[in-house]
């Protein structure tokens, strides 16, 4: 296993420099950012490429994902592998997603651990659950450090996580304090939730659900840049999923509309789409460089 430092991690930052995967424009900047330029997630200190590649597409239980039910091991993690090769350093997983086996197996094969930022999240509340859970995830992977550790779909009902959830908030921060992961945070599906975050001083990093159509988000469209806007302010990570609207046909056939409207909020620092095959990826990330030079 390696550890999760502060030098590992910059290298993150020198490698891609030196091979000139990331585009000049440096950390966050406001103007609309290539697929591979290196952002910096709000005070975090984690750093990744703007897109990240997602393994969750459709979660309906425990390992069962659109990724798990169709696609062989093999073409998993290829895909993974992929990725990596095209640039993309934000590698979105989860424990409810079964995503923690291909990906030990990418890094294994050709993905360097110390070039990629690993995301993960925890499913259940309970703080011995999570504890437990996490230390397992860590040997899924095969490493000291998970970059970032969310806790997993807050929903209707936890409108007061910060309070609720507490006791497995302290299990993510003691995590943090010994190294085991370098910063904690939530995956929201709840509007309230959502905009809690901004004044909770323990979440480092907020996953929102965005895009200009309301498709699959927490509330409307203003309702939602408005919180973001306010937890950006505050100095938090956002990452950005739902861009595509998991995968809408009325959505998709306005992809560029789309990623151009949440590329260009200036509030958005990473955002995560997950894939089924290369070509995929591929269309997604030329549909990114047309924005971004355009």
């Amino acid at each position: 296993m390696d550890t999760c430092n502060r030098r590992r991690f910059l290298s993150i930052s020198a490698g891609l420099l030196a091979t000139g995967a990331i585009a000049p424009l440096g950390f966050s900047d406001p103007s609309r950012p290539h697929p591979t330029a290196l952002r910096r997630l709000g005070n975090t200190g984690l750093e990744c490429s703007y897109l990240g590649i997602g393994t969750g597409i459709r979660g309906q239980s425990f390992n069962i994902t659109d990724q798990t039910l169709n696609l062989t091991g093999e073409e998993f993690i290829t895909l993974l592998e992929h990725a990596y090769a095209q640039g993309i350093t934000y590698f979105d997983m989860a424990d409810r997603y079964g995503s923690h086996h291909f990906m030990r197996v990418a890094m294994k094969r050709s993905i360097p651990r110390e070039k990629v930022m690993l995301l993960s999240k925890v499913w259940f509340r309970e703080a011995d659950a999570v504890r437990k859970d996490l230390e397992r995830m860590r040997r899924e992977l095969d490493t000291d450090c998970i970059d970032a550790v969310l806790l997993h779909c807050l929903r209707q009902g936890e409108d007061n996580w910060p309070e609720s959830l507490r006791p497995a908030m302290d299990v993510l921060e003691e995590a943090k304090e010994k190294g085991h992961i370098r910063a904690h945070g939530i995956s929201s599906h709840n509007l309230i939730a959502l905009q809690r975050a901004a004044d909770e001083p323990w979440c480092d990093l907020v996953l929102a659900r965005i895009n200009p159509f309301g498709v699959h988000m927490d509330g409307s469209v203003e309702e939602v840049t408005d919180a973001l806007e306010k937890i950006h302010r505050a100095g938090k990570g956002i990452l950005g999923m739902k861009i595509l609207g998991e995968g809408d046909p009325k959505v998709l056939e306005k992809m560029d509309e789309s990623l151009r409207f949440v590329m260009d909020l200036n509030t958005v620092d990473a955002i995560t789409i997950g894939f089924m095959n290369p070509g995929q990826l591929d269309e997604v990330f030329a549909a990114i460089s047309r924005q971004a030079e355009g």
